[in-house]
């Protein structure tokens, strides 16, 4: 004997709702603030680089050259490592919500060109994230002097390569950001026709239920009157 096989649940092969979909939305604060931290970290080095140099654009104080160019690496891995850590998930999103229009010439089109060499970028800083734990490792069963100046070593060499990236993000960052915000705004705009068309569709459904099927057995006739009496 066969058994039909049990109903799927309600919650099955139905889309996840809009709020599930945008959940990614909630790294998009974090992103912001790398962005601007990377322009902020290159805007005060260049404030004060021309001070370190002559007429030429040559250092006059190399050391002071150094030590500034070290602490805007050092400043700008930081918000890099931000990008590393929200920067896929929002990409995927974005690309998943864009369509043929928004690359055609749509308010987001120029940002989602800007967008088109991030994975070469966050591929690569993911990369040398990965060199320098490995690294860091490696130093494990070193002495704590040599372990702490050979960190330092390895993280001004990690900032340096670092840096080629972070200004690659400097541009490509508030480009994801700003498309992904355009997006979620826009998908936040159609929700409520999604919530119409799914209270309608509800509404004719119940109303289909309350409908007398068309099989429903007649109603019975009415059982004939007495004949009426005679007078005499």
């Amino acid at each position: 004997m066969t058994t039909s096989s049990p109903s799927p649940a309600p919650a099955e092969n139905q889309p996840p709702p809009v709020t599930d979909r945008l959940e990614w939305r909630r790294h998009l604060p974090a992103l912001a603030s790398a962005a601007a931290g990377i322009n902020h970290a290159s805007n005060a080095w260049d404030a004060v680089s021309d001070s370190f140099c002559d007429q030429d654009g040559w250092p006059v104080d190399e050391k002071g050259y150094a030590d500034g160019k070290v602490k805007r690496d050092a400043e700008a891995w930081k918000h890099v490592e931000v990008f590393l850590d929200h920067g896929p998930e929002v990409l995927a999103a974005v690309r998943a919500a864009a369509d043929s229009a928004d690359y055609a010439g749509g308010p987001i089109s120029e940002d989602l060109y800007r967008l088109r060499g991030i994975d070469t970028t966050l591929g690569r800083a993911g990369r040398l994230r990965h060199e320098w734990d490995q690294i860091m490792v490696l130093m494990e069963g070193s002495q704590p002097g040599s372990l702490q100046l050979y960190q330092e070593s390895a993280e001004e060499h990690r900032n340096a390569e670092g840096w080629h990236y972070a200004h690659e993000l400097s541009d490509q960052g508030p480009a994801l950001v700003r498309a992904a915000e355009y997006l979620a705004d826009r998908t936040d705009a159609e929700r409520p026709s999604h919530a119409e068309r799914a209270r309608v569709a509800l509404s004719r459904s119940v109303l289909g239920n309350r409908r007398v099927p068309c099989d429903a057995p007649a109603a019975a006739p009415a059982p004939n009157p007495p004949a009426p009496s005679r007078s005499r």
